[in-house]
């Protein structure tokens, strides 16, 4: 197994990582962007406030994404085990 191919392995890892964790938190930061807006407009120091509607949207995003996730996971998995007798020899 050359440095190359491990490179090449890790590269795809990491990216199907970032494009399922973007997946899942970009929609909490907008609705956290959104909630601090609103807190600013209205001048309400509530810490608490921010987390619930964060906290709902991410699980929302996730159960919504879950099929999306696993099908990628499943994907790079399938991928990986069919590479084995290249990546060997």
């Amino acid at each position: 197994m050359t440095p190359e191919v491990v490179v090449e392995v890790f590269k795809n890892a990491l990216y199907v990582i970032i494009l399922i964790v973007a997946a899942a938190i970009i929609p909490g930061l907008i609705v956290g962007l959104l909630v601090a807006v609103f807190q600013a407009a209205t001048s309400i120091n509530e810490q608490t406030l921010s987390f619930l509607p964060r906290l709902l949207v991410t699980l929302a995003t996730l159960m919504f994404l879950a099929n999306w996730i696993f099908s990628t996971l499943i994907s790079f998995a399938n991928e990986l085990y069919l590479s084995i007798p290249e990546l060997i020899g």
